[in-house]
């Protein structure tokens, strides 16, 4: 593959579990890992230039695209940019090599790595000559040698016959090429937990699809919708992706109906888990997928857990079971998907003030068979499938609830916590946090209009269709305070 001025040639490093692998096993899951990764260079309208050679996959990109994508392709250990491709002999190395790293070094500790990748019948140069020879010449400009811990590191990859001189490795995320391990349905709530329990198993090779059961309207919808974009989008190269939204409304009139209030918590996770089952049976999945962690809420008690888990036939897979809070928050960080979750309510939450913690298996039972579950199979009949990777912006607002453009006699609400109020806020605005604004809506003045904001507009778009829903006059800011003050500083009310 011979490079197109000023295109960029990237290296990547199969994950060591892919280079353990029985050949013919290893076989296939290069072929599914170069397919995601041309995958993941079609999305960005780039035709897919891959190369295989060895343990080593080379891909074309010109330069406007974005490379760190390929790292988001699970079954990639690392990558490279190549900055030069000359003969593998000593001379040629160290004379296009000095150049390139001689400011890089300069008054700082480095290191020289060079390796033979694939023929080892030790024809070429040696890697400790390269070092050598290049260190050397790198030397006179740079604070010293390190090489336990190198402020600059010069790779060098030796790959028949040439040398391609390197920048410093990106770290990937490793795992199997997606797809390789068959097919699961994770249970999407649009919180941190469902988010990153579904990443996990993205990881290890599984194609995941979403099922969310719906309690809190449109707008609990778009949320989950966002954060089951950005795993699509981001981390799911190789698949087209879809959510099922279920209506749960009328499963939760019938349970509040008919149950005991204590038991509602653990009811409302079978139900959800009978859903999910039935949707994955449709769809030929072999599992299904939850954020469970031991102990969090009153349903994930292990022994509540073990009740819930009878609801179900399917295998089911519970990937942050022993993970802390702290932990699950850091992996949203890392993936993207945290601040889209963070605005996403807990339209779950009907725990009464004591809720069973160590609920029997036969109470759950009797409480349950007083549901009638017809209720529940009309409900999975009827939900909506979205295609994922084919959502746009659009289609992830209300239309009807947006406004750009405040009215002169609209009250203005700030929905966050006083300290962000305090930093910044609409100069016209009141604040009201969420939580209270939630209890206190129903009394507002009915012959007033309102516009609601908040940091990403999730939670003010929630209660603006509740409100509206009453007969209110209810918007709310597209786009949250970023937005709002985007158009306040351009002088635009």
């Amino acid at each position: 593959m011979g490079a197109e001025p000023d295109a960029q040639l990237v290296l990547l490093r199969f994950s060591g579990e892919i280079s353990t692998k029985a050949r013919a096993t290893r076989h296939q899951f290069v072929r599914r890992l170069i397919q995601n990764l041309r995958d993941a260079i079609t999305c960005q309208g780039i035709p897919p230039r891959v190369r295989l050679t060895h343990n080593r996959i080379f891909v074309e990109l010109p330069p406007h695209a974005d490379a760190e994508a390929l790292t988001r392709v699970f079954g990639v250990q690392s990558q490279s940019l190549v900055e030069r491709v000359v003969p593998a002999e000593v001379g040629a190395i160290v004379s296009a090599a000095e150049p390139l790293f001689r400011e890089r070094v300069r008054g700082r500790r480095f290191a020289v790595r060079a390796r033979r990748v694939g023929n080892r019948d030790g024809s070429g140069p040696s890697p400790r000559d390269i070092e050598v020879e290049l260190g050397a010449a790198l030397l006179p400009a740079a604070a010293g040698v390190d090489l336990g811990n190198p402020e600059v590191t010069v790779h060098i990859e030796l790959i028949d016959g040439s040398a391609y001189v390197l920048r410093d490795r990106t770290l990937a995320h490793g795992g199997l090429p997606l797809g390789v391990e068959g097919s699961a349905l994770a249970l999407m709530s649009g919180g941190f937990d469902s988010a990153v329990a579904a990443w996990q198993l993205l990881r290890r090779g599984v194609f995941v699809d979403y099922v969310f059961c719906n309690l809190g309207g449109d707008t609990h919808r778009l949320g989950v919708l966002r954060v089951a974009k950005q795993l699509a989008d981001c981390w799911q190269h190789g698949q087209r992706p879809r959510l099922h939204s279920v209506d749960f409304g009328p499963v939760v009139d019938a349970l509040r109906e008919h149950t005991a209030k204590r038991y509602w918590q653990v009811l409302l996770k079978r139900l959800m888990l009978r859903a999910a089952e039935q949707v994955a049976l449709e769809g030929r999945c072999t599992a299904l997928v939850t954020g469970d962690s031991v102990g969090q809420v009153s349903s994930q008690t292990l022994q509540n857990m073990a009740v819930i888990s009878t609801a179900t036939s399917l295998m089911l897979l519970r990937p942050l079971v022993g993970t802390n809070k702290e932990e699950i928050v850091r992996s949203a960080q890392r993936i993207g998907t945290f601040d889209l979750s963070k605005v996403v309510g807990e339209y779950c939450d009907l725990v009464p003030r004591r809720p069973a913690t160590a609920a029997a298996a036969d109470v759950v039972l009797r409480e349950e068979a007083r549901i009638d579950l017809r209720v529940l199979e009309r409900a999975v009949a009827a939900r909506t499938t979205f295609d994922l990777r084919g959502l746009d912006e659009a289609s992830l607002a209300l239309p009807e609830l947006d406004v750009t453009r405040i009215p002169e006699d609209a009250v203005v609400v700030d929905l966050r916590p006083r300290p962000q109020f305090d930093s910044w806020h609409h100069p016209d605005a009141v604040q009201l946090d969420f939580a209270q604004a939630l209890r206190a809506w129903a009394s507002f003045d009915r012959s007033r209009s309102y516009v609601l904001y908040c940091d990403f507009g999730l939670l003010s778009a929630h209660l603006a269709e509740m409100m509206r829903k009453a007969r209110y006059q209810a918007h709310h800011v597209k786009g949250g305070t970023r937005a709002l003050r985007k158009r306040l500083e351009a002088g635009s009310h």
